[in-house]
């Protein structure tokens, strides 16, 4: 993106309080330092992560608007209107290249952008509404005069069906043919005449996020065919790399230092996967025990796991080593195995200190037949996980609410459900870590544990 700041101002209180929404019609020309491209792109992203997770658990219109309204607070304001204004657009833009590459990419990311349209608008005045309306071009008029006199009788009517407790008639209506506002035709919400639906000013919100989301995939189409046939290749050295790596990016920490909470050895590893591992890596440990090998995602996904969970290296290669020496020998696991999990631990190669899988890197893996590394929640047969679960102890009620949030595409709310069911608290983060279930777990294991006698 070429882009050229605007000057900088003093913003009023009100401009800073209830910042303009923009519509992300045409892209900014404007020039944007690397750094700016990725950072600002990483606030945006925490933002729908966090839409994702309030819509995933079920909070209503008021509690997302105040989700939404505490969010943009915390990762997109900035003091200087001009800066915040150029971050909100940057990062969009940005994420459309990131989200425009797959079809599953594309879905989500129009899913959480229509929605945070939808409950930044419900924040805005109706002034700035109508002005949004207007933006859009959208060739709605007010209905007035002699015309919504002679329909004020059934639009009570409509009104007293919805059950408010004071029904008043509202004083602006906006005749709109009415397949444009289908989810406001199929909960009753608006009357219907000759094709048209009669849309009450503060239904607006309705008409408006109908276009937003039209725009929004039809614009997805185009970026993902430039990216295609022009940007990828071109900026393959620069903007590539940082673009394929935010659709997977993990926001949390790394885990790649252990805690006081995550301190295993050999000894009570055993014990330690049954009371604390998350499925994932449960399933995978267990197959270890079980075939004594795993192919190389597995090792990998599991290995750097136990790294952050805080298994040394040298007990590390001791556990690896006891169990492929059942099936390969010890001569081959030395030729064939130890130099990775040295690797892993960043003592051979380029010595990088690797960190272990977050769960959307293992959500977007493909494991293929004889592999066992992946998200239980996103590639077991229903059957499996519902086997699976069972072993972890949950109750046919806990099984549900979790089996629901997978047949959604949920798969961190699925996991982060089984947390709740297993140990019996609530875990309002979400889980977005394999490792910060482990030490999550710790914490509530070890609370529960009387101190040893002095």
């Amino acid at each position: 993106m070429e882009v050229i700041r605007s000057q900088k101002r003093t913003p009023s209180n009100d401009t800073v309080s209830n910042p303009k929404i923009p519509l992300y019609l045409t892209a900014p020309q404007m020039e944007v330092r690397l750094e700016e491209f990725e950072l600002f792109a990483v606030d945006r992203l925490r933002v729908l992560k966090g839409v994702s997770d309030g819509l995933a658990r079920g909070r209503n219109p008021k509690e997302m608007d105040d989700l939404v309204d505490t969010l943009w607070k915390e990762h997109m304001r900035d003091p200087d209107a001009s800066v915040m204004f150029n971050k909100d657009i940057i990062s969009h833009f940005v994420l459309r290249l990131v989200y425009c590459r797959s079809d599953e990419l594309k879905k989500w990311f129009l899913s959480m952008e229509t929605a945070l349209f939808r409950h930044r608008f419900r924040l805005q005045n109706f002034e700035a509404q109508r002005a949004i309306v207007g933006e859009f071009g959208l060739p709605y008029k007010a209905v007035t005069g002699a015309e919504l006199e002679g329909l004020k009788e059934r639009l009570g009517q409509v009104v007293r069906s919805l059950g408010q407790i004071s029904p008043t008639v509202e004083a602006v209506y906006y005749k709109v043919p009415f397949e444009e506002v289908p989810d406001l035709v199929a909960s009753r919400r608006v009357l219907i005449q000759k094709g048209y639906a009669f849309v009450a000013g503060s239904q607006l919100v309705s008409l408006v996020v109908t276009q937003f989301r039209s725009h929004i995939s039809k614009a997805l189409i185009l970026t993902n065919r430039k990216w295609t046939t022009t940007i990828q290749e071109r900026e393959k050295d620069r903007l590539t790399p940082i673009v394929e790596a935010l659709s997977t990016s993990y926001l949390g920490p790394d885990y790649s230092q252990s805690t006081e909470y995550a301190e295993i050895s050999l000894k009570d590893i055993d014990q330690v996967a049954k009371s604390s591992f998350p499925l994932c890596m449960r399933h995978l440990f267990e197959k270890v025990r079980e075939d004594h090998h795993l192919k190389h995602g597995g090792r990998m996904q599991l290995g750097l796991f136990l790294k952050g969970v805080g298994l040394k290296l040298d007990d590390a290669l001791a556990f690896w080593r006891a169990e492929f020496t059942k099936k390969v020998g010890s001569e081959r696991f030395d030729k064939e195995y130890a130099y990775s999990i040295r690797h892993n631990y960043g003592k051979e190669g380029k010595r990088t200190d690797y960190t272990p899988y977050a769960c959307q890197k293992i959500i977007l893996s493909a494991p293929g037949a004889g592999d066992h590394h992946g998200c239980p929640y996103r590639h077991f047969s229903e059957d499996n996980l519902r086997a699976a679960l069972g072993r972890m102890g949950l109750s046919s009620r806990g099984m549900e609410g979790v089996m629901d949030q997978v047949r959604n595409k949920h798969y961190q709310l699925a996991c982060t459900m089984t947390f709740e069911a297993v140990y019996g608290t609530s875990c309002d983060a979400g889980i977005n870590h394999p490792n910060q279930y482990f030490e999550e777990s710790q914490k509530i294991l070890k609370s529960k544990t009387p101190p040893a006698p002095v």
